[in-house]
């Protein structure tokens, strides 16, 4: 199905990931980041025919708190076309197999595909950052980035696992709050909402104090969510602490339970085990549409590919559309997405012998300008397709970072879908949000729960 994989001279490698260092980019390979390439490593010119652009960032703007997603040339477009089920043949080379069962499974689905616009950039510092990076951030196994400095690790990336660590480690801002409203729809379209409040601080990505990752030194990010409602689930709190590496290395969780009053280790804040209060609708690895250790798949990059995605999605995030308007029966409500041809890398990664998840195989697509995990193709133990997860891009001109709000996994073995990463009926990203570290301790949050 990969025939038409497009694929940039001396950009990729197949190399599965192994407990040694990958090759880093040569200094002709990097001297091609703002050239040829994009700072962070896309390609800058547009395809042979046009329907994919140029890159052209946008400036930033805004300020940094109170701004919903919002584009005044992209977002008044119309589209050009929908690929429905009756001419989904037509397009199936550029779509993923999730949007090929959705769309052979309910006549009601639909894609809206508009023009293609590249405007996702970054901080000036995050491709000065980069362009270091390429020529000394090394890749050790799959969970260790190494000699890695504020910018995307890997821009020319040599392994599968290197996408995904783009991905995790891309440009948020300093420190954010954020809304994070969740709805499990039920396949008739009622649903039960979520609401969670989420505190993170960046370290690895911080343009005012950046931590470097080394082989010792591997923590990037301090996150802290507090559930605030339904009621059976208000004063719920999850703490992490996100670390490169493996087990004790690696991520260190706590868990406050308002049943047992007290904080504890949490050790099952990861993988396949289901994130709480979200009735194993969602995974603790599909938060972000993807994060946690690597290390229970072998990875490799199959290529680069022209495929329709959500993108510029700035009307389905946005705060004129309710949660009722965007759950539909069975799938969204397919009048508000917007899909846009782009690139993007394709990325597989297949369960290691002797470890055990409940996705056998994943299959994901990664933008080549934001670094953003669109979409993921996710298969069970007999090999198949079982959930699918859809990440719609956003570009934050205020912030100059891209993230997917909402994101959606939908369960085919149910019929039911959930909705995360949503705040329509709240209030947008807050980058003037700041952390003191011990805001982020585990006795921090035992007080926050006694006032």
């Amino acid at each position: 199905m990969f025939k038409h994989l497009l694929v940039s001279a001396g950009v990729l490698s197949l190399a599965f990931a192994s407990a040694t260092a990958a090759a880093k980019a040569s200094p002709d390979e990097a001297a091609k980041l703002g050239t040829t390439l994009t700072p962070v490593g896309a390609e800058k010119a547009g395809n042979a025919d046009g329907t994919i652009p140029e890159w052209t960032p946008g400036a930033r703007r805004g300020a940094l708190k109170g701004e919903f997603p919002n584009d005044p040339k992209i977002d008044p477009e119309k589209p050009l076309f929908a690929i429905t089920k009756a001419n989904m043949a037509q397009y199936a080379d550029k779509l993923s197999e999730g949007h090929k069962y959705l769309l052979n499974t309910y006549d009601s689905y639909k894609m809206n595909v508009y023009p293609s616009h590249r405007v996702v950039g970054w901080p000036q510092e995050i491709y000065d950052a980069t362009k270091k990076n390429a020529t000394s951030c090394e890749m050790i196994g799959t969970d260790n980035p190494s000699n890695c400095n504020l910018g995307f690790p890997f821009p020319i990336p040599k392994t599968g696992a290197e996408p995904i660590w783009n991905h995790k480690l891309k440009f948020r801002g300093e420190s954010v709050t954020r809304y994070n409203n969740q709805l499990i729809v039920q396949p008739g379209g009622d649903f039960q909402a979520t609401k969670i409040v989420e505190d993170v601080k960046f370290y690895y990505g911080s343009i005012e104090n950046p931590v470097p990752l080394t082989k010792t030194s591997g923590e990037f990010l301090r996150y802290l969510s507090k559930t605030v409602a339904p009621p059976r689930l208000a004063g719920t709190f999850i703490l992490v602490h996100e670390k490169a590496g493996t087990g004790a290395e690696g991520r260190n969780a706590w868990l406050y339970s308002p049943g047992l009053k007290r904080i504890r280790r949490a050790p099952t804040v990861c993988c396949d085990n289901p994130y709480e209060g979200t009735d194993g609708h969602q995974f603790y690895d599909q938060v972000d549409m993807f994060n946690g250790v690597l290390e229970r798949y072998t990875w490799k990059i199959v290529g680069k590919k022209e495929m329709y995605i959500p993108y510029n999605s700035n009307r389905i995030a946005g705060n004129e559309v309710s949660y009722d308007d965007i759950a539909a029966p069975r799938h969204l409500n397919q009048d508000l997405p917007r899909y846009e041809l782009h690139r993007v890398w394709v990325v597989e990664a297949d369960i290691r012998a002797g470890t055990s998840h409940t996705f056998k195989k994943r299959r994901f697509y990664v933008d080549e300008d934001a670094w953003t995990i669109a979409m993921i193709d996710a298969y069970d133990n007999r090999d198949e397709l079982y959930q699918f997860q859809e990440g719609h891009i956003i570009f934050g001109y205020n912030i100059l970072s891209a993230t997917t709000v909402p994101e959606v996994i939908y369960h085919f073995n149910s019929g039911r879908y959930f909705v995360t990463a949503a705040f329509n009926e709240d209030q947008p990203i807050d980058a003037t949000a700041r952390f003191d570290d011990n805001y982020f301790n585990a006795n921090s949050v035992q007080r926050m729960t006694t006032k």
